[in-house]
């Protein structure tokens, strides 16, 4: 096993990504990568696969993306053009562990200068070794991103279900009911105030807030949000609004009406309301808040940005099927949504499993 150090140049080349407005954007297949990711699609490559970026400008600088693809490389990243040899898999695995924070040469704004990339001191081991260790990173992550697709499937079946039998009005026994007034005969329209708790956010000062864990989860917002559940990043020493484990958060202000769920008690900001269902049928409440928001900022409104208040929110109309049959969806839609906590707390051990691995494989710590 043997590890040599040089210069980042010296391992990968990397170069300044290509101008692709929106509007030169062709429908295809092909990924296009910016400073955080993909960004869209085009019906072009310019860059060979296996692929591996770095964020160039903005927020992003230093995000490290790996695209197992022909692509095309968006001016705000920079691109491996050339791995001399290397494995792409672990460049990647290898450029998260590096911070090229420091390296920033924008004036205005954060910008990553390639010619300081490549005069980075590194220590790599040969491409046996490195294929090892990115086969053991790439098991973490492969795994993750089946339980990400078993997720994305269990609450599309969840949703398909609640479409078919309150949307459409198949329901079991459905050829027996009369339709009156657009609804099944026995079902209500009810404001959400009458089947819901509704609690909208207030923020705390910010002096209040910290990164560092001391106090109550805060989220003001949509930038926590992930694909059910929030993250939390900040949290406040000061208690203002409540949302409860469980509670459904709903965006009030651009984007409103955007919807996630918190797993534990937080401290609710403005830019969030926390609904919770009156008759424990939580499930039911999800997926029905998730048909009637089905666009962004459907209800709101607001000079420069929409945002929605209390009264409109709790005014919002939803159809309530008789108590039998909201009984049987919400059996049927809660063991969904128990899976799909599981898989999701999953995930957060294999992520953190994996990213306490990372270093210790990249440095030579750990042999593989």
């Amino acid at each position: 096993m043997t590890w040599r150090t040089c210069t980042l140049g010296e391992v990968v080349r990397f170069q300044r990504g290509h101008d692709l407005p929106d509007q030169h954007r062709l429908p295809g297949d092909v990924p296009v990568i910016g400073s955080a990711g993909q960004n869209g699609w085009h019906n072009e490559a310019i860059a060979k696969g296996p692929g591996v970026s770095i964020g160039r400008s903005g927020a992003s600088i230093g995000k490290v993306t790996y695209t197992p693809v022909d692509y095309w490389p968006h001016n705000a990243c920079l691109y491996v053009t050339n791995f001399f040899g290397n494995v792409p898999k672990f460049i990647y695995y290898y450029l998260r562990t590096r911070d090229f924070s420091s390296l920033n040469s924008g004036a205005a704004q954060p910008s990553l200068n390639r010619n300081f990339v490549h005069t980075v001191l590194v220590r790599v081991p040969g491409p046996n070794e490195q294929g090892a260790i990115a086969d053991v990173l790439s098991a973490y992550d492969d795994l993750i991103e089946n339980n990400r697709r078993r997720i994305v499937l269990l609450e599309e079946a969840a949703r398909m279900l609640y479409r078919e039998w309150f949307v459409r009005f198949r329901f079991p026994g459905h050829e027996h009911v009369k339709i009156i007034n657009g609804i099944p005969e026995g079902w209500k329209q009810l404001k959400l105030i009458d089947v819901a708790e509704v609690v909208m956010g207030q923020s705390p000062q910010s002096q209040f807030y910290n990164g560092t864990g001391n106090g109550l989860p805060f989220h003001q917002g949509v930038t926590d949000y992930g694909f059910r559940f929030v993250t939390h990043h900040t949290y406040s020493t000061k208690v203002t609004k409540i949302a409860e484990a469980d509670d459904i958060l709903v965006s009030v202000r651009a984007p409103v009406g955007r919807i996630n769920v918190t797993r534990d008690k937080i401290v609710l900001g403005r830019g969030l309301a926390a609904i919770r269902s009156r008759t424990g049928h939580q499930s039911f409440l999800f997926y029905a808040l998730k048909n009637h928001f089905y666009a962004e900022d459907i209800i709101g409104s607001g000079a420069i940005y929409a945002a929605t208040n209390k009264k409109e929110l709790e005014g919002q109309l939803l159809v309530v099927p008789f108590s039998l049959l909201l009984t049987e969806f919400e059996a049927q839609a809660e063991s969904i949504d128990q899976q799909i906590a599981n898989l999701t707390s999953q995930n957060e051990k294999l992520a953190e499993a994996r990213d306490l691995l990372l270093p210790r494989l990249m440095n030579g710590e750990i042999s593989v």
